[in-house]
């Protein structure tokens, strides 16, 4: 975990000066939403735990690509709709419960919309919430990050790896 986080201050700290938020995420919800349920990485990565976080919506609401990418998965998975979008670099991001709107293999923007909101996500306070995962790497040894700490709005602080 914290590997991938130094990576991704190395990547950005070494971006060129065109753009200062290249790389950085958008919210998939707008107007910006409410965090109901924060992220909490599982260690080791099999374990329980909450592997992204929940944002707070509307049944039907417009769901927004993060940023620029290719569509990796929209269908059903486990009995849930999902999409997954592949970033440039590695970055893999997911939305659900999701009714999509585009296909697998699609090039979408950043800020297209990807599909609608559907309500019924367990534990959700809201009338819909929106689970938004990220990863680094092959779903199958994805390292979990946070996606609100990809977030342009979000302040990048580096911090030394020990304490």
């Amino acid at each position: 975990m914290r590997a991938a986080a130094l990576i991704l201050a190395v990547a950005l700290m070494c971006t060129g000066p065109a753009q200062a938020d290249e790389g950085r995420l958008d919210w998939p919800l707008r107007p910006r939403p409410a965090v109901t349920r924060l992220f909490d990485a599982p260690s080791p990565n099999w374990n329980r735990g909450h592997r992204g976080v929940d944002l707070a919506g509307a049944p039907g609401q417009p769901v927004y690509a993060a940023a620029a990418g290719t569509v990796a998965f929209a269908g059903e998975l486990a009995g849930r709709p999902l999409v997954s979008v592949a970033h440039p670099g590695g970055l893999r991001t997911s939305y659900e419960p999701v009714r999509p709107s585009v296909r697998a293999g699609q090039l979408v923007a950043a800020g297209a919309v990807i599909g609608e909101l559907e309500g019924g996500h367990p534990g959700c306070a809201a009338p819909a919430c929106l689970h938004w995962g990220a990863m680094w790497g092959a779903a199958a040894n994805a390292d979990y990050v946070d996606p609100l700490g990809l977030v342009t709005s979000t302040p990048i602080r580096l911090k030394p790896l020990t304490r």
